[in-house]
């Protein structure tokens, strides 16, 4: 109860950011400011489960509140899986805002190293992670205003444009984690314009200690085995579903190239909407096997 009373103490002496986007800006910069003074093991855990149980107890003020009031929270570590005993995945910081014009619903993920030489790779992960959840929810939230004032200057009204229940989330998705390889996606979405939607892939070798790269895992002649594939892939396809490939249009496989990694170990390359074939055809993977 003293530790609860402690952390709600804390919570209380933090004022409650009015737009999204300051608020995004806090949490990250107070996350990282977290994370950059860590320099043992134990001191990470022991910091992080007491960001834990402060916003336990923001969570339960904030909802007594009332339904419109934002809510910040971290979930327990324990409940998260050890990636072969290097890493883990933790919700570091979620972010659910509901106001009069749309829903705001951010996760942002952590990636904590166990291994102690391996704390520079974790704060360059996190750092481009938060980064670019950060920027996408700011995006969103410009876009959506820019197209509310577009509505209502062409003759729509507030009553019209409530109908339209704007919803931004960002989200994360772990695609694979082995021994050797931790393959996250993360990811961010407007409901109100198929335009707008944003992956990232992070692929970490957890033996190396460094970023996977399409070379690291197919060979310097990694284009040419990738690209031979996908067009063997898209010819297939065409046959069994009558689905047209642009691949006269695609420049082939490059360092930009999107992929994640899957169970197995073998990368698959991931086209989004429109890139290589029609939108109603949704996003495009290729398991490129080795």
């Amino acid at each position: 109860m003293r530790r609860m009373a402690q952390a709600k103490q804390k919570y209380d002496s933090i004022p409650i950011p009015g737009e999204l986007s300051e608020r995004v800006m806090q949490e990250v910069e107070k996350a990282n400011i977290q994370r950059s003074g860590k320099k043992k093991r134990m001191r990470r855990i022991q910091r992080m489960r007491r960001a834990v149980v402060a916003a336990a107890s923001a969570a339960a003020v904030l909802f007594m509140v009332g339904v419109n009031t934002s809510e910040v929270f971290a979930r327990e570590m324990s409940d998260v899986p050890v990636l072969g005993a290097i890493a883990r995945i933790v919700t570091f910081r979620s972010y659910d805002t509901e106001t009069e014009d749309m829903n705001i619903s951010v996760e942002i993920p952590g990636v904590e190293m166990i291994s102690e030489e391996l704390s520079g790779l974790e704060d360059k992960i996190n750092e481009e992670i938060h980064g670019f959840c950060e920027q996408y929810a700011e995006g969103a939230v410009e876009r959506a205003e820019e197209y509310k004032k577009a509505f209502l200057e062409t003759g729509g009204t507030q009553e019209e444009w409530a109908e339209h229940h704007i919803a931004i989330k960002v989200w994360y998705e772990v695609k694979s984690y082995t021994d050797r390889y931790l393959s996250l996606a993360v990811a961010g979405s407007e409901n109100w314009s198929n335009a707008y939607h944003e992956t990232k892939y992070y692929n970490l070798d957890l033996r190396e200690g460094k970023w996977v790269t399409l070379e690291d895992i197919l060979g310097e002649d990694y284009a040419r085995i990738a690209g031979k594939s996908i067009l063997q892939q898209t010819e297939q396809r065409e046959k069994e579903t009558g689905l047209e490939f642009w691949t006269d249009q695609w420049d082939g496989v490059d360092e930009s190239t999107k992929f994640y990694i899957n169970d197995a170990g073998n990368p698959v390359i991931v086209f989004e909407k429109y890139e290589i074939a029609p939108g109603a055809a949704g996003e495009q993977e290729f398991e490129i096997v080795k």
